[in-house]
């Protein structure tokens, strides 16, 4: 039942709040493994952690960093036949038993497909300059589903900018689109649908979701996901970003050649021309993706507005052996 967790980091002041919190809030602590890659100059304090033995911890200096997709790559090397993966931002705060949730959830799940993540932009939360206060967004309690956002369809060529979108159900959906800050699978995500390090930042999500749909695997939302994320930075808590200009002076490759890169990577693979593990698959096609998100994709088209921008593209999830109903009163 090992769950293993990726968290790359970069400058950030909520690093090590983020792992205690995974670490207190979870019901099987010694089932988390978790793997960090801190990317800053001092590092954070591990061996004052009582759960250090649990941690598997790099830090490197933010001038030799490639993005966050180098990071989530690098992690991923680490990684050695856990049940589960768990992957992260290092600005997130867990629900009470947030591990067991998302356990349930998975196997329940695995009757529509062995293959598939859940994933989706957690609620937010906000904190106080100090890092002692936390407040988390609970006001919806349904299902938010993704999808993409008006006036930004293909707005860096094949990508575009995604959006959570907060759903009438409160059961598990049927997407499409992912969300890179939180994805929940088994293991053999990592070996099927590895992490390109050639990614940089826009693409990271779009390149997975057409992997996991070629591929043949599903993605799902859930209800009230069990964590949190930070999308906002608070006054007198600045979060350098990987193309701070002071760390882009020393950086043999700056970040706007890392997002070149990444752009024609991820136009490659829409073409079929990325060949081995970080290509597509073989089950589904590029053409049926844009047909389920409401876009064409060789034409850059907005094909259909209620599938690209309303939750009438997700479809509602059912178990007829084990009803919803009964996952919930596991879980309340």
């Amino acid at each position: 039942m090992a769950i293993f967790i990726s968290v790359p980091s970069y400058k950030d002041p909520l690093l090590t709040e983020t792992l205690c919190s995974a670490y207190q809030n979870a019901k099987f602590k010694k089932n988390l493994r978790f793997c960090v890659l801190d990317q800053s100059e001092h590092g954070i304090e591990i061996d004052k952690l009582v759960f250090k033995d649990q941690i598997i911890y790099e830090n490197v200096p933010p001038v030799i960093s490639k993005g966050v997709c180098w990071a989530r790559s690098r992690i991923q090397e680490y990684f050695e036949d856990e049940e589960y993966y768990l992957q992260i931002d290092s600005h997130t705060i867990f629900q009470e038993n947030w591990d067991e949730i998302l356990i349930t959830y998975h196997d329940w799940l695995k009757a529509q497909n062995n293959n598939f993540v859940i994933s989706s932009y957690p609620r937010a939360f906000t904190c106080n300059k100090t890092l002692t206060e936390f407040e988390l967004d609970t006001k919806f309690q349904g299902t938010h589903g993704m999808s993409f956002k008006k006036g930004d369809v293909f707005k860096y060529d094949i990508v575009s900018i995604q959006t959570a979108i907060p759903t009438s159900s409160s059961e598990p959906l049927k997407g499409h689109l992912v969300a890179a800050g939180f994805l929940f699978s088994s293991g053999n995500f990592v070996k099927e649908i590895p992490y390109d390090p050639e990614y940089y930042f826009h693409g990271e999500e779009l390149a997975i979701a057409v992997k996991l749909f070629t591929r043949g695997w599903d993605v799902f939302h859930i209800p009230k996901t069990p964590l949190f994320h930070l999308y906002t930075d608070v006054e007198n808590l600045p979060r350098d970003l990987h193309w701070n200009p002071k760390d882009e002076e020393n950086r043999i490759k700056k970040w706007t050649e890392l997002d070149a890169i990444s752009k024609k990577k991820i136009e490659s693979l829409f073409n079929g021309e990325v060949d081995g593990k970080f290509g597509l698959g073989s089950k589904r096609t590029i053409k049926d993706f844009g047909i389920a998100l409401g876009l064409n994709f060789e034409k850059k088209e907005i094909v259909s507005p209620d599938l690209a921008f309303t939750e009438s593209r997700f479809l509602k999830v059912t178990n007829e052996s084990v009803p919803f109903a009964s996952v919930l009163a596991d879980n309340k």
